[in-house]
């Protein structure tokens, strides 16, 4: 399977997974602290979110690569490639 060769897209996901991580690193504090459960369970669940986007967004750059990487090898234009992938992201983005 290819790799992300985008270097804006691949440093958004990276941005991402730094800001999850902090989360994440985040809810282990609390819970040394003893914090409640429900605030946890909360930032848990921002943390699932989080990573479930992040999924959601590497998929959208890694289509985005390959259809233009087939377009251009077939000698086509990709018309209104953008948009297009905009509406699948956010369906995608709704099954979550």
């Amino acid at each position: 399977m290819a790799a992300l060769h985008n270097d804006k897209s691949r440093n958004d996901i990276l941005n991402r997974l730094k800001r999850a991580e902090g989360q994440l690193r985040g809810i282990q504090r609390m819970i040394e602290e003893g914090e409640p459960c429900l605030p946890i369970a909360t930032q848990m669940a921002a943390v699932r979110k989080a990573l479930d986007s992040t999924y959601v967004r590497m998929t959208m750059c890694f289509m985005q690569q390959q259809m233009e990487e087939k377009l251009s090898c077939a000698g086509q234009e990709p018309e209104n490639m953008d948009a297009m992938l905009d509406e699948i992201e956010t369906l995608l983005g709704k099954i979550r």
